[in-house]
């Protein structure tokens, strides 16, 4: 391969690590956000009642989605 080719090709690489990079701490940072989120939320006064209320919900589509399928 020429030189060139090598150096335009060595530089993407680069590019690429680097945007890598930033992915790897934008997903830690969304990490970090979502357990501060649900620490938040599980301090609502009425957290335990709508977790009771969505457990509630999801098993029951969970039994239509299986009473359909069959």
């Amino acid at each position: 391969m020429k030189e060139n080719k090598l150096i335009e090709m060595r530089n993407k690489i680069e590019i690429l690590g680097s945007v890598i990079q930033q992915m790897t701490q934008e997903m830690a940072n969304l990490k970090d956000l979502s357990i501060g989120t649900m620490s938040l939320i599980k301090k609502f006064p009425d957290y335990e009642k709508a977790i009771e209320e969505l457990t509630k919900e999801l098993k029951e589509n969970k039994e239509n989605n299986d009473k359909l399928e069959q």
